[in-house]
Parts: structure tokens; C-alpha cells; sequence
């Protein structure tokens, strides 16, 4: 890939015809909220009962009452969006409000974790370093932006392999947006690069403790159990998605009027700084800086990863003493105390720091803003006692198969089931403990059901707006879901034949 021919004049996509034009993020997580609330008037509620550990019983599946009252229901929708963020399910009544007892249901979490990342990013841009590094990277790399893609990806698909990164990577895209524009690429191949890279990873984990662990031990089987056929796949798969974002990558740094998604005013600015023969020089604070940029990241991905599980192939592996197995909360806590050292660093003064911090939460205010609506869909969802009653029709369209085929229908069926139930963790417990015994009726191993529901999960959470990376990576990245999904719907059809041949293979080996 070179960079000899003059750079493209900068051209805007075609704007939309007036009236036209697609809705943002936060109205399309709306109209979900709003959609998911109307069927659930019309979707009877039901209950499966539970063993002793939580999960649901198989054959058990009853309708229930909706106790509901129109009051109530109207108070769900009104909710919807505090109960996103800190609603509490009850210990009793699994119900979630905002006045409950119980566990955290909300995302307040990851909502003050992407206001932390971004005062954190907004005080080390303050201080030029980041600027001048990506700049200097750029530079160096101008002629090599394929061996840059392809290595975030990877990095990122072992991340998601192995421990289910995925939600963290939001914290990356102050690094990857400036970077692939100074690369000479657009805003998409940023977002492919986190979303996909990771989510890619995800699809196909291979020892993640949050969603094979989770639900191997739900299926009564070992962790290691098709860890063989999920490996081929993420070889397979991986490969197949780093190409098709270098591909696309190619053709936008060729003729940057093939963007999907256009260039923001001073996109391209950040190109010609990359092209200049001279090289960006870093003063001591840049590097400085820099150290502790590198440095917080680093610790981040340490500090999150379940080494044990990891390294033992063992979901129920006891961890290390040196593991941290930290959350968002400590991450937010970590990313503030970050921007204040840097700050300190920089010698910003208290009044610049104070403003510093305050404007980098408010630019990513949008972002926390959708992630917090796509997690309101889920307590209606919840509340309605209506996600049963899906579970039971789903479990009753996958009997009597062929195994080929139903290995192929488990991953179908539970296609639905993951635009409603985003969380892995939380997907496999519920719907797990009824699709794997229905394996051994098919003649096929647990293991394949495990394989499958997986990566059903992976392959909705690559562009469903009711998925936290997704929504909120294309948000931090400023581009728009319709140019997104544009962009990835030939990379999921692709991903889709290819997991239906693999599990369709594995059913007969």
C-alpha cells in the first residue's frame, strides 16, 4: 500500500433527501423500547421453574398471570431509562425498579466508565501527546496501515477469545478514530476494527469463562469440550473479517469517495500530516505522557482478564492470588485517577484539569446516554415475564432434526433470543440449561449446542442496537448506525454460511 497519488479531493456522502434521513442512535433505541413494550401485551407471560442453582427446568415451562396492571405497565415504559441505569432487581420477585433490594441490574457501570474514558482522553489530548504520537505512528506507518489493522484486530479477537473483551474496547476509540484518520482511512474502519475485532473473538470463544464457561457448566459439560471446533473457527472466522476490513480500508485510502460513512470537517487534515516527509518530533512531557497511556491500558487488560480460567481452561478455575478480576467500577476509577495524574504530569493547573475533565465527560455523554436506553429495553423485557415464553417456543421448534440441521437450528432459534437477552453471561444462563438436553435427543454432543448458542450471541452483538459495543462504538466514533450497518451486513452473510457449514460439520465428526 503506498501513498504516491495525490489524495483524493474530500467529499461528503450524499446527503439524504429531507425527510429521509436516518434516525440517531438514541431515537432508534426509542422506538425498541417502545416496540419491545407493545408485544408484550400480546406475548403471554410464563415461567419455567427453577432448580436450585437458578437455572430453568426443562419441561416445567407454564403460563403465569401478568399481574401487571396497565399502571404498571405505563410505569415500566416511563421508566425504562432509569431502570438502565440503576434499577435493582428484587431478590424475590426478580422484578427491577429503581426502589428495590438486590443485585445492580442497571448499566451504571459501564455508563460512568465511558464519561471516565472519556475525561481521561480529553485531559491526554489537552497536553498535545497524543496528537504528536499518532502523528509520529502515522507517519512511520503510512506505508504499512493493513500490518496496523491487522494487528488491533488480532489483539482484540484474542482478547474476546480468551476473556470476552468486547465492553472495553470502548474505552480505545480516542486512540483508533485519530489514528486511521492520520493513516489516511475513515471513521468505519476505526469501529470495524474495535467491534469486529473483538466481537469476531467473542463469536468464537474458545475458553472465555463469561460465555463458554457459563454455559458449558450450565450444559453439565467441561469447558474444553469443542474447544477444537471453536478454535478452527477462529482461525477461520478471524482471518475472514481482519481481510474484509483491510479490504474495505484499501479502497476508502484509494479513493476516499468510496467511504460508506464520509469525513467530519478535519478528517482529512490529520491525513496530510501523515504525508508530510517530515517526521512529528516528541518532547519529554509527549513521552511522558505516552508511557502513561500505554502504562493505564495495559493495566486495564491485566487487571480485567480471569488469568486462571485462562491459562487452565477451566471456567470454575480458582484464581490467582495476583489476579485483580476488576469490573467497571474500578475501571472508572482507575480511568479518573489516570486523567489526574496526567494532569499533574502536564502541570495543567487545578483550574484547566477541573474544566478538562468535565468537558471530556460531556463529549462522551452520548454514548453512556444509549447505552443506558439499550439496557431499558431488557427490564421491560424482564418485568413482563415475557423472555420464557419465548425460551418454550424456541424449545419446541428444535426437536426432531436431523443433527446437521439441528446443530444449524440451535444457532437459528437462538438468533432472536440474543437481540433481546445483549448479555452472554446472562443469555447462556438462562437459555442453555433447556437447549442442551435437547442434544442428547439429536444424537449430537453438548458441546455443539454450546458452540452454537455462542455463536448466535456473537453474530446479533456484531450489529444489534440493543448491544452496548455496537451502539455505543459507532456513537463514540460518530458515525452513523444505517452507514454502519451498510457496512458490515456482506461481512455478517459471509460469517453466517461459514458458522452454519462449521457447525453443520460438527454434528457429523
Amino acid at each position: 500500500m503506498t501513498t504516491s497519488a495525490p489524495p483524493a479531493p474530500e467529499q461528503e456522502p450524499p446527503a439524504p433527501a429531507k425527510g429521509l434521513r436516518f434516525p440517531s442512535a438514541l431515537t432508534i433505541l426509542a422506538l425498541v423500547t417502545v416496540g419491545v413494550w407493545l408485544l408484550a401485551f400480546l406475548i403471554p407471560a410464563g415461567q419455567y421453574a427453577h432448580d436450585a442453582s437458578g437455572a430453568p427446568v426443562s419441561g416445567t415451562y407454564h403460563r403465569v398471570p401478568n399481574t401487571q396492571s396497565l399502571t404498571d405497565r405505563l410505569d415500566d415504559l416511563f421508566l425504562a431509562p432509569v431502570n438502565g441505569l440503576y434499577g435493582i432487581q428484587d431478590t424475590t420477585t426478580h422484578e427491577v425498579g429503581p426502589t428495590f433490594t438486590g443485585a445492580l441490574y442497571g448499566s451504571a457501570g459501564v455508563f460512568l466508565f465511558v464519561l471516565a474514558i472519556g475525561a481521561f482522553i480529553t485531559v491526554v489530548f489537552a497536553t498535545g501527546a497524543l496528537d504528536r504520537g499518532i502523528a509520529l505512528l502515522a507517519h512511520r506507518l503510512r506505508d504499512r496501515g493493513a500490518l496496523l489493522i491487522a494487528a488491533v484486530m488480532l489483539v482484540f479477537s484474542v482478547l474476546g477469545t480468551v476473556e470476552g473483551f468486547a465492553e472495553e474496547t470502548l474505552g480505545f476509540y480516542g486512540l483508533l478514530v485519530p489514528m486511521m484518520l492520520a493513516l489516511g482511512y475513515d471513521r468505519l474502519v476505526a469501529v470495524g476494527s474495535a467491534v469486529l475485532g473483538a466481537g469476531i473473538g467473542v463469536l468464537c470463544s474458545t475458553v472465555n469463562p463469561f460465555a463458554t464457561g457459563v454455559a458449558s457448566s450450565a450444559a453439565n459439560i467441561s469447558l474444553g469440550d469443542g474447544i477444537f471446533l471453536r478454535f478452527a473457527m477462529w482461525v477461520v472466522l478471524t482471518a475472514v473479517t481482519i481481510l474484509y476490513v483491510v479490504r474495505y480500508a484499501h479502497r476508502v485510502r484509494k479513493d476516499p469517495t468510496k467511504s460508506l460513512c464520509g469525513f467530519l470537517p478535519g478528517d482529512r487534515d490529520q491525513k496530510a500530516a501523515a504525508d508530510s516527509d517530515r517526521a512529528p518530533e516528541l518532547t519529554r512531557l509527549h513521552k511522558a505522557v505516552l508511557v502513561l497511556l500505554v502504562l493505564v491500558f495495559s493495566f486495564m487488560i491485566f487487571s480485567v482478564v480471569p488469568w486462571s480460567g485462562a491459562l487452565t481452561g477451566k471456567g470454575d478455575a480458582a484464581p490467582y492470588g495476583w489476579e485483580l478480576d476488576w469490573s467497571f467500577p474500578q475501571l472508572s476509577a482507575l480511568f479518573l485517577c489516570a486523567a489526574v495524574l496526567v494532569g499533574l504530569v502536564a502541570r495543567m493547573g487545578e483550574a484547566k484539569l477541573s474544566s478538562t475533565i468535565i468537558q471530556g465527560a460531556a463529549d462522551f455523554i452520548s454514548p453512556a446516554l444509549v447505552i443506558m436506553l439499550a439496557r431499558g429495553v431488557t427490564v421491560i423485557m424482564n418485568n413482563s415475564k415475557i423472555t420464557d415464553t419465548v425460551l418454550h417456543s424456541i424449545e419446541g421448534v428444535v426437536q426432531g432434526t436431523s443433527s446437521s440441521m439441528f446443530a444449524v437450528m440451535v444457532f437459528v432459534v437462538n438468533l432472536p433470543l440474543a437481540f433481546l437477552i445483549p448479555s452472554t453471561s446472562g443469555h447462556a444462563t438462562l437459555a442453555m440449561p433447556i437447549l442442551a438436553p435437547l442434544a442428547d435427543f439429536a444424537g449430537v454432543s453438548r458441546a455443539l449446542v454450546v458452540t452454537a448458542w455462542q455463536s448466535a450471541s456473537g453474530w446479533m452483538n456484531l450489529w444489534v442496537p440493543t448491544t452496548a459495543v455496537t451502539i455505543g462504538g459507532v456513537a463514540l466514533a460518530k458515525v452513523g448506525y444505517d452507514r454502519y450497518l451498510r457496512f458490515v451486513w456482506p461481512l455478517l452473510a459471509i460469517l453466517f454460511v461459514l458458522i452454519c457449514g462449521f457447525l453443520a460439520l460438527g454434528a457429523v465428526v
